[in-house]
């Protein structure tokens, strides 16, 4: 016989009975909960639990959209933390630390960013990229070790943890704050314990997963949106972007090569063989051969002016034209 469905899923996980009749009260992250949408997810067909699950993602957005003044702080720390010359750094463990690792590897090849400029820290090391590594996220210990080897004042550090309360993640963030450092953490659990202990929380109130603590799922995606953003305004603001194009990529391949002088061709209004024209004469650079033909200048004028606008193109622009 199937056991019966407590009709009121946020008390599981918070009321333990000892002895059969004291309650013991546990305070449970909102990830842990149970979803009161999904308590017959076994049941289902397979296209209703993807149905259910599709129809619960959907207030992921608006979950993350409700952090972005917070967010936004974040983002500007970081910008002015990079263009003192510090770094940012990804501190997580599981899920969230992995989330941090794919975003900070993105970031060389899409805009050029300097290897150091973004650094990720997973609980676990490289091997917890593929596995699990047992307890690695309950070493407070070894998260303060490893911020106290590599984080500098200035820096900027982001914790990553669905619950909050990793400690693998929290030991970072301590160290960091006593080492004069900027510190965020992002989970799903807005009255997180250690709000009071960053300089700038984003607390994204995911709720319960349709699968019970199964945090891979909306408090992921949550992250990974924040991330997404977060470094890409990030870019933005440091001026590797114009307009919407992504002007410091690295062509790796004849898919991004072909993508750099449409963006040329887009951008200018400049004709295929000028634009390949320019960007040869660029030694296959976009920014100079963009602000060149934007301009009308040369390319080693165009150099020049990016060069004095700390390779702002809108700034090269302007100084061209004045």
């Amino acid at each position: 016989m199937r056991p019966p469905v407590d009709p009121a899923p946020h008390c599981q996980d918070d009321v333990a009975r000892v002895h059969g009749e004291r309650p013991v009260v546990r305070v449970a992250a909102p990830t842990e909960l149970r979803h009161p949408l999904s308590t017959d997810l076994d049941l289902m067909s397979t296209r209703d639990v993807l149905g259910l699950i599709n129809d619960v993602d959907r207030g992921v957005p608006a979950a993350v959209a409700a952090v972005l003044d917070d967010l936004s702080v974040a983002v500007e720390l970081a910008v002015e933390a990079l263009r003192s010359g510090r770094r940012v750094h990804y501190f997580g463990a599981g899920t969230s630390g992995r989330l941090g690792v794919l975003d900070a590897a993105e970031l060389p090849p899409t805009y050029d960013a300097p290897a150091g400029w973004f650094c990720a820290h997973l609980a676990g090391g490289a091997e917890a990229m593929a596995r699990a590594v047992e307890n690695a996220e309950d070493d407070e210990a070894a998260g303060r070790a490893e911020a106290l080897s590599c984080v500098h004042p200035g820096d900027i550090v982001l914790g990553l943890a669905a619950s909050g309360r990793t400690p693998y993640v929290l030991g970072a963030l301590r160290a960091a704050r006593e080492l004069a450092a900027e510190t965020v953490l992002l989970c799903a659990d807005p009255a997180a314990a250690a709000a009071d202990e960053v300089r700038v929380f984003l607390g994204v109130d995911t709720g319960p997963e349709v699968v019970t603590g199964s945090t891979r799922m909306k408090a992921a995606t949550a992250q990974k949106l924040v991330l997404n953003s977060f470094s890409t305004a990030v870019m933005v603001r440091l001026g590797r972007v114009y307009s919407n194009f992504m002007i410091d990529m690295v062509a790796t391949n004849a898919k991004l090569r072909g993508r750099m002088i449409s963006m040329l061709m887009d951008a200018t209004g400049c004709d295929e063989e000028t634009s390949r024209r320019t960007l040869a004469e660029a030694d296959g650079e976009v920014k100079p051969a963009l602000v060149a033909l934007v301009s009308g200048a040369r390319v080693a004028d165009a150099r020049a002016a990016l060069a004095r606008s700390a390779h702002q193109v809108r700034g090269a622009l302007a100084l061209l034209a004045s």
